[in-house]
């Protein structure tokens, strides 16, 4: 055997290992979709088999992890779980709301972590930085005459404010990265909250694959992210090895 297959065998390995274990994620997330219908009940049961992708995936990073994700990328998870449960309910949406942000700043504070720090930075990453921060303050301005109108508009004009704000700052960190998956992942889940808050706060008229465009996105993102952890992880230990030896 040569010494590049040599070489590329434990990645090999380590890939095959951690599509295994995701495989109860891809076998939930299909019966979510299968299950779902515009006129799907309010209930424990809807928040448990919409919330059950991301509670798996969390299980995925704290079991290659352990317990220093616990505050990072896998508590994120968790508080992802949290607010897929909450926005089952629209009276819950504030809710859900701030823990998804919660989430999104554990995220940016894992990204900023000596494992996911780049190897080179480039001047034009900083210009992208820039547009991100300004797209994101265009949309919260294109939106903000809706979000006026909407109920709870006292905790609802702030709170995207807040919320719009620390998406775009896990976005920022996670291009800075230079992990695809992680970067890939970020950006997936913008699209979602995006497509979700012109639904919600009746920005676009009714779409009717609305729901599978937020969910798709969605679980996309969660699933790039938790790949781009683990990947994370295992590629610093190699590096720490490497040294070592």
């Amino acid at each position: 055997m040569s010494p590049y297959v040599l070489l590329l065998l434990p990645t090999l390995c380590q890939s095959c290992a951690l599509l295994f274990s995701l495989l109860p994620f891809f076998l939930s997330t299909a019966v979510y979709f299968y299950l779902w219908t515009p006129d799907w009940p309010e209930s424990i049961v809807s928040a448990g088999v919409k919330s059950a992708p991301t509670l798996l995936l969390a299980a995925v990073v704290l079991s290659w992890n352990g317990g220093q994700s616990v505050l990072g990328v896998g508590g994120g998870l968790v508080f992802s779980a949290v607010g897929d449960c909450c926005l089952v309910w629209p009276e819950l949406f504030v809710h859900g709301m701030g823990a998804f942000a919660v989430a999104h700043l554990m995220y940016s504070i894992t990204f900023l972590s000596s494992r996911y720090a780049p190897k080179s930075s480039s001047s034009w990453k900083r210009v992208v930085y820039l547009i991100i921060f300004l797209a994101a303050g265009a949309f919260y301005f294109y939106i903000y005459p809706f979000l006026q109108k909407a109920p709870d508009s006292d905790l609802i004009v702030p709170g995207v404010g807040v919320y719009t704000a620390l998406i775009s700052l896990m976005g920022v960190l996670a291009l800075r990265t230079n992990h695809v998956p992680t970067v890939l992942g970020s950006l997936s889940f913008i699209v979602s909250d995006v497509a979700l808050a012109l639904q919600i706060f009746k920005v676009t008229p009714h779409l009717k694959h609305g729901n599978n465009i937020v969910m798709v996105t969605y679980y996309l993102a969660q699933l790039l992210i938790t790949v781009g952890d683990v990947k994370a992880v295992g590629n610093k230990d190699e590096f720490d090895k490497w040294k070592r030896s």
